[in-house]
């Protein structure tokens, strides 16, 4: 081991590192942007831990929704109020992990539902009857959901898990490589050869789709033999949403690989692109109650409708019908995605 090279290899990284001003300054902008969004998403100065349906409500703040409530929960702190006006929307939203629990004030007694698989809606079940069961004006009666399987919390995380794996493996695996070899001037020479843009790019996301579909199937066997993974639709159907929703991800990366010329700021920039669908797609949790604009942000993603259409067919059995217009989206995503990569696409540095 000869310390002198290893040396002169340290400061000879640092130097082009603090030469690289793009990913020099990104270093520094990555992490506020990432604060400034928490900051935006969650508001306030504490986290909302359970969220709550009530019905019939039809307020549009937070403030105004606990007026829809009983006196007695409107001092919780920690709690989210979510406003239904259809009482089969809210339900619906239970099964699907959306919400912790759902109260309907509009019969006396008191109703509430609770999902018996939710990690959270035990606790909201004792927070919530704990502070009305002393009044004796607010009778509670607790109710099961009928003619409906019960989706568990772990059907609905699965598909996120699984999304949020293709996800990093299709962005990060295949943006780094491009980048890699125009760096190291691959790419220079396969100009010179008949090989044209669009092909190559092409021929790196089948390559790339390979390996996603491969390390899918893996996952999906080895986890549904330890977990016992329930689909409720066809595994034909799956396999074809996972399929167009792998290719919308991959030619996002192409896109972000085109003119990429150093792998920090091309690692920055994804992780700019991953970790808002990570929040906002409902890989981990709902973003039932979140304001409009962010829904709408949500609905820009790629990921979002993938994972919607991934859970409809897995908890819900539908067809393909039921998920046409996620596949119509990601499609047109996929598109548009691989012409913008195709034309910005440079050879060299």
């Amino acid at each position: 081991m000869n310390f002198k090279r290893m040396r002169a290899m340290f400061f000879a990284r640092n130097r082009e590192f603090f030469r690289d001003k793009a990913s020099f300054g990104w270093n520094f902008l990555f992490p506020f942007l990432l604060i400034a969004g928490f900051s935006v998403l969650f508001g306030g100065d504490v986290r909302k831990e359970l969220k709550i349906g009530i019905f019939p409500c039809n307020a549009h703040q937070q403030s105004a929704m606990r007026q829809c409530a009983p006196e007695s929960l409107n001092h919780l702190e920690y709690v989210e109020f979510v406003e239904f006006t259809d009482f089969e929307q809210g339900l619906d939203k239970l099964r699907h992990h959306k919400i912790d629990l759902f109260l309907d004030f509009a019969s006396q007694p008191f109703r509430y539902w609770v999902s018996d698989t939710s990690p959270k809606g035990y606790m909201a079940e004792k927070i919530i009857t704990a502070e009305l069961m002393p009044d004796s004006k607010a009778l509670m009666a607790r109710q099961q959901i009928e003619d409906e399987k019960e989706i568990r919390y772990l059907d609905w995380l699965f598909p996120g898990i699984l999304a949020m794996n293709m996800m990093f493996s299709a962005l990060f695996g295949l943006g780094f490589i491009v980048v890699r070899y125009r760096m190291n001037g691959v790419l220079k020479r396969l100009k010179a050869t008949p090989l044209s843009a669009f092909e190559y790019l092409s021929a790196q996301m089948l390559s790339r789709l390979f390996v996603l579909m491969f390390s899918l199937i893996i996952l999906w066997v080895g986890c549904g033999l330890i977990f016992d993974i329930s689909v409720e639709g066809s595994y034909l159907d799956l396999l074809l949403i996972f399929l167009v929703g792998s290719l919308s991800l991959i030619s996002l990366g192409l896109v972000v690989a085109s003119r990429g010329t150093s792998e920090e700021f091309t690692g920055g920039l994804l992780n700019f692109i991953t970790w808002p669908m990570m929040f906002l797609s409902e890989v981990w949790f709902s973003i039932e109650g979140a304001p409009g604009w962010v829904k709408g942000i949500a609905n820009l993603l790629p990921l979002t409708h993938l994972l919607r259409g991934v859970r409809r067919i897995m908890n819900d059995g539908a067809g393909l019908a039921d998920i046409s217009f996620e596949l119509m989206v990601l499609s047109f995503m996929t598109v548009i995605f691989l012409t913008i990569g195709a034309k910005l696409f440079s050879w060299s540095r």
